[in-house]
């Protein structure tokens, strides 16, 4: 096939750019694409990560459902409580934090920073110190003997693991601040200015302009908190019995993932619960996508 000058000049005009562009393209295919065509073509082989290499097609999706050893409705459900609760808390106390950081005054900027400096800490450091002061004999519970108190069960008990958990996760709402006060920023102080002119007061502004002009960005984050949440693995590090708690109280996806593939070496099994999480994900965006006409954007 012989290649017209027009393109061949067009190729010399971006050479640069598709140079600077090729590291990226490189590191996307090596890292992004090629794992993921991989884990799909896993999904299907009884595949051990050395030896074993079997084609068994769907047996590894059905044995999902039917016969899998942790209870796949039990780790979905886990898995499906925390996102909606852990989102929703997240979203909220976020969002009010923000607003009550928002106004300009003294010490407000040295607030906003001491929220956001827990964002910056490592996860892996922050699971060891949560796990450290959590335990049977860790600060919280020092505390609270020293106090005459009970000592409490936390991660260590099945009925308390997820409630501790909704909890330590709110150590991060720092994040979540900055988006929200971006979001602040951009909207245009003349709305309030006219609602001012017009005897509006504090609650009816925040009703009708503050949350409104917000929409987008609450969007945005829900959106990535849904899917953050469903792939939350954290009680790797944090809860006892390698990740799943006390009676497979704290017992996610993609801990189930974990475990599966480089604790049970059954890399196929594994390749399919992910693509199970990946197929729930997918539903549960385009149902937010399809739902979303209560997002307002500027132009409508």
């Amino acid at each position: 096939m012989k290649i017209s000058g027009k393109t061949v000049n067009k190729l010399k005009r971006n050479i640069a750019g598709y140079t600077f562009m090729l590291p990226l393209i490189i590191g996307v295919s090596v890292f992004s694409f090629w794992p993921i065509i991989s884990s799909l073509i896993y999904s299907f082989h009884n595949y051990d990560g050395f030896m074993t290499y079997e084609f068994v097609g769907f047996k590894n999706y059905v044995n999902l459902f039917r016969n899998d050893v942790d209870g796949l409705g039990k780790v979905l459900s886990n898995t499906l409580i925390y996102a909606a609760v852990a989102v929703v808390l997240n979203l909220s106390l976020s969002y009010l934090l923000a607003l009550s950081v928002s106004k300009q005054g003294r010490g407000v900027y040295a607030v906003r920073v001491l929220f956001y400096i827990p964002c910056v800490i490592p996860g892996v450091v922050m699971a060891a110190m949560w796990a450290d002061m959590l335990s049977e004999n860790g600060a919280f519970n020092s505390i609270l003997t020293s106090l005459g108190l009970p000592a409490f069960t936390f991660l260590e008990a099945p009925e308390t693991s997820m409630i501790t958990l909704f909890i330590t996760n709110l150590w991060g709402l720092g994040s979540g601040m900055i988006l929200w006060l971006a979001a602040f920023n951009n909207i245009p102080r003349t709305m309030y200015e006219a609602a001012d002119i017009d005897g509006a007061k504090g609650f009816t502004k925040f009703v009708k302009i503050t949350i409104p002009m917000t929409t987008p960005t609450i969007f945005y984050n829900l959106i990535t908190g849904v899917i953050g949440a469903l792939q939350y693995n954290g009680t790797l590090m944090l809860a006892p019995l390698s990740g799943r708690g006390y009676e497979n109280s704290v017992y996610f996806m993609s801990v189930k993932i974990y475990r599966d593939a480089f604790l049970r070496m059954k890399f196929g099994y594994a390749s399919a619960a992910a693509w199970i999480l990946f197929a729930i994900i997918g539903v549960l965006v385009i149902i937010m996508f399809r739902t979303s006409k209560w997002v307002f954007y500027g132009e409508e």
